[in-house]
Formats: structure tokens, sequence, C-alpha cells
């Protein structure tokens, strides 16, 4: 369970690669407002819990239990990043009294299904994850550029990344196994049980390329109340290419819906 800042709590889920480390850009703009509170998912070797496929979305959602109670945090926002999001909606379903407000960020949207290229890898995760990899670099190439027009901000982020994979490796098998629970969970459900306030961050239609921005946008209609924002100029990045812009939106949402207060339960 990792801590920085201070201010009203918000607790960070990381993405698919089961690592807090790689939002660190977004982790340090946000700790300027907020006591931010991560960890890394079930199954990482940091992290000390076992992933158990049968509990689906459930594996992270106590994962945000267990960081609350063990900072003595009756309530909180909950911030999830991309395949984060999904563990951010179970938690939010199945605990409204302890959720002040609910931010997905390039989530996967309620209907989105692994490509047939990506079943297959998948399904043999240590022979293809260094080929799923190996396309990253493609696929967000236009991204990047975009976020970062001069050549020497974007190597200053593309070194800052390969510094995080060395420090941090990510695991093709974990990161198969999180992905088949996407396909596997009625998140259409857990939606319509959804209470707080609920902000879509999405990046632009054109520059998202790893999950579709149109998905994403669906959870207007399944969590009532929900608005969108964009962050201009990004894709599926843009909570690390442009952290600063992505907490800024942030702490308007949390502190325009009043869940910006600071816990006074806090005993840390």
């Amino acid at each position: 369970m990792i801590e920085f800042g201070t201010g009203p709590p918000l607790v960070l889920i990381p993405g698919i690669q089961g690592r807090w480390e790689y939002l660190r850009p977004a982790i340090d703009a946000l700790a300027r407002t907020f006591r931010v509170l991560t960890f890394p998912l079930c199954g990482e070797p940091e992290c000390g819990q076992t992933f158990d496929p049968s509990l689906g979305f459930d594996n992270d959602a106590r994962q945000v239990v267990a960081v609350l109670d063990r900072f003595g945090i009756d309530r909180a926002a909950v911030c999830g990043v991309s395949f984060g999001g999904l563990s951010a909606i179970r938690f939010a379903a199945t605990h409204p009294e302890r959720t002040t407000a609910l931010v997905l960020v390039s989530t996967p949207g309620p209907r989105w299904r692994l490509r047939p290229r990506h079943h297959l890898y998948a399904r043999l995760p240590w022979l293809f994850g260094p080929l799923f990899l190996a396309e990253s670099p493609f696929r967000l190439r236009k991204e990047i550029a975009a976020a970062f027009p001069q050549w020497r901000a974007r190597w200053r982020f593309t070194r800052g990344q390969l510094a995080t994979l060395a420090a941090s490796p990510l695991s093709p098998t974990r990161m198969a196994a999180r992905a088949a629970l996407i396909a596997n969970t009625d998140v259409i459900a857990d939606c319509a049980r959804v209470a707080a306030p609920t902000l879509i961050l999405t990046g632009d239609r054109a520059l998202d390329r790893v999950v579709s921005v149109e998905g994403t946008r669906a959870y207007l209609e399944l969590i009532a109340g929900a608005r969108h924002v964009p962050l201009e100029g990004t894709g599926h990045l843009g909570s690390i290419t442009k952290p600063y812009a992505f907490a800024a939106l942030v702490r308007e949402f949390i502190t325009q819906c009043g869940a910006g207060q600071r816990d006074t339960s806090d005993a840390a």
C-alpha cells in the first residue's frame, strides 16, 4: 500500500500492467491536491495477495477496502485507469457508502472484447507476450507524438517508461489473466448500482489506439448522472503524458461534486 501527498483521500487503481509505478507522473500530479493511495494489483509479487480468477474484479475491490481500512479512512474518491476503471466500478457498486466519487480514465467499454489475435496472446502469454509488448510502440506512436511535439520531450518520456519497465517488469501471464476477466464480467449490472458522482475521462478518438473512446463513453448511459470530459491532445496515456492537465480535471470534478473534503476519520 503506497501513500503520496496530503489532502482529501483518493484511491488510484492501476491498469492491466498491475503496477502503480507506471502511473507515477499522474500520482505526482494528483498528490499536489490529494492524499493518493495506491497499490499493486493482486498477483503481483509486491502485493502479497494471490489472484483468484473466481473472484473477478472483487480481487481489486477487496484491495481498495484493505487500503481504506489500513489508513483509517471511511470514504474516498476512487479513480481507475484503463483496466483499473472496471475494478473501480466494482468497488463503487459494492461499497457505495465508502465511495465519494468515481473517476474512470480511458476504461474499456461495457461491451469491450479482445481482438482475435489477442485471444491467441491470452491463451499462450508466455509465448506471445513479447510480441504484444513489441506492438505497443506502434500503437502508441501517434499519441506520444501528439503529446510531445518536440523530439527531446518524446525521448524523455520514452526513456522514463523504459526505466520503469526495467525496474518494474511486466508479467504477460498476469496481464492475460486480467484481460480474460473483462469478457467474463457483467459490468453493466454493476453500473446500475453506482450511486457516486462519476466522471468519465477519455482522450481523442483518433489517438486512443488501445480502447474505443465511444466504448468508454457508453458508461454515460449506464451510470446515472455520469459526466464526460475529454483530455484534449491525448489518447490512452493522457494521465501520464499530460499528468497536470489530467489532475486538474480530476480536482475540478471532485471539488464541484463536493467529494473533496478531507476525511476526518483519517487515523494515519
